[in-house]
């Protein structure tokens, strides 16, 4: 019985036969070309073959759906290969079910090990390793992404989800959308998580899809509150019940910080000696998950920020999670400009990395628009080139950085700057690099930062140009 209830979400979007065969086929297909041309030929190839029955491409196009849907998470790190097997049944049906067991986590821990080893065994090894272990650690490692997919699979029921959320234009390039109602927050200096709740089950992403893995101390803080989330966001929303809203789950949209955004960045993805337990979680948006997916939410921001302030009030005081406070300011008036500017100076003073500007009647969209802006101040710094760095893939035997160090405000600065280059530049730059080491070149950056080691280095840094050139003196 409870094998059957493994299988639901798979039966019931696709239904399968038992026994299916050879998909890694597809892989190996796959993998015999580095031509992003002949990979959509083969992804076009099974597309057609599925539509005409082929119970093995049916199969390749479900897994490669499975691997790459970023809703779906396995919560396995380490997936045995196998060695020799051959003959035996493949039983993909079972696999799935194994899958939806995983998703949903009613298969955890040992349980989960265990089933994992016992399903290996009944694969061929060609067909485990090369496809169904693949599914599991969501990586079918043969140089496509779901965008490679979706050129092909787009409006079939192959296509995989797209994970986006809302992002922020920069208000220097829209000051003419600064108007009417908005909310102020301050930037903060850390990592973009969303966070999907589906059932009982809280997955923190980064804003591309990927699962972190080290903030499970904030997930199960938000686990251990999801009645209290759930009754507190359909009330504000004027709902009797929340199931009609949470129909899929919900999303929380925020921040999360640590001691230092260096500091932070190393722990996210870090596979051991993790020590992330520190950082907090800054929530400042929230949407069903059924809208999420769709990439619109009609609620306008002033409801969805009444929301989270009724939940603001369960939060204990030693939470790590947080509603991030703002203001509202009217910017179609000299009172509200003028908050604006205090805002923003006093941020920067504090630290910050600026500010955030929200469109207080707009509604939530997954892509970047003017419904949010960011505002944040740039710094020039004058640093000595101390050295370069080759580049990578297109840039390989041109230059890909230049190394330079300064002292600014008493800081000792070292910092490669790779950005602001044209191509022309990197060439030239390259073939006369002993022309040029030592001398003194203008970087642009977000801020400064401090390193572990108490040297500093450029957020962002840009290249912008020499410092002691004449006019139209060549390299």
């Amino acid at each position: 019985m409870a094998q059957v209830q493994e299988k639901t979400w798979f039966e019931t979007h696709w239904g399968f036969a038992e026994g299916v065969a050879v998909a890694a086929d597809w892989i190996r297909d796959l993998e015999a070309s580095d031509s992003r041309i002949h990979k959509e030929k083969v992804i076009e190839k099974a597309l057609v073959a599925a539509n005409l029955g082929s119970a093995h491409a049916q199969c390749f196009l479900m897994n490669a759906y499975a691997a790459y849907n970023p809703f779906f998470t396995y919560n396995v790190k380490k997936v045995p290969e196998t060695q020799g097997l051959t003959q035996q049944e493949n039983p993909w049906t079972q696999f799935w079910g194994l899958l939806e067991g995983l998703r949903t986590r009613s298969i955890t821990g040992h349980a989960a090990r265990d089933r994992i080893q016992e399903i290996s065994q009944r694969f061929d090894s060609s067909e485990w390793n090369g496809l169904a272990r693949r599914v599991l650690i969501k990586d079918l490692r043969c140089g496509i992404s779901e965008k490679t997919l979706n050129k092909i699979l787009k409006n079939t029921q192959w296509e995989i989800p797209v994970f986006t959320c809302q992002l922020a234009k920069d208000s220097a390039d829209h000051e003419h959308k600064m108007t009417g109602r908005a909310r102020l927050e301050i930037k903060l200096d850390g990592v973009r998580v969303i966070t999907v709740i589906q059932g009982r089950n809280v997955t923190m992403y980064s804003r591309n899809g990927k699962v972190f893995d080290n903030f499970g101390h904030l997930e199960d803080e938000i686990a251990n509150i999801l009645h209290k989330l759930r009754t507190r966001l359909s009330v504000s929303n004027n709902l009797a019940t929340g199931s009609s809203i949470f129909g899929q789950g919900f999303v929380l949209d925020g921040e999360v910080v640590g001691r230092s955004f260096q500091e932070l960045m190393r722990q996210a993805h870090r596979k051991s000696n993790v020590a992330a337990t520190d950082s907090h979680y800054y929530i400042f948006d929230w949407l069903p998950l059924e809208d999420f997916k769709r990439g619109h939410w009609n609620a306008q921001q002033h409801k969805r920020l009444a929301g989270l302030e009724s939940v603001r009030e369960v939060l204990a005081e030693d939470s790590k999670l947080h509603i991030l406070p703002g203001i509202e300011v009217d910017l179609d008036t000299a009172e509200g400009r003028d908050q604006t500017r205090r805002y923003a100076q006093d941020s920067v003073a504090g630290g910050y990395e600026g500010i955030m500007i929200k469109n207080l009647d707009a509604p939530y969209e997954c892509k970047r628009s003017t419904f949010w802006m960011k505002w944040k101040p740039t710094i020039t710094v004058d640093l000595n080139i101390v050295g370069f760095e080759e580049g990578t893939g297109r840039n390989q035997g041109r230059l890909g950085a230049i190394i330079c160090e300064g002292v600014d405000n008493e800081r000792n600065i070292r910092v490669n700057v790779g950005s602001g280059l044209s191509d022309s530049d990197r060439d030239q730059y390259w073939i006369h690099r002993d022309r040029i080491l030592g001398r003194v070149v203008e970087v642009m950056a977000d801020a400064v930062t401090q390193n572990q080691d108490g040297s500093y280095s450029l957020r962002f840094p840009r290249f912008v140009r020499f410092r002691g050139f004449e006019q139209g003196e060549k390299i």
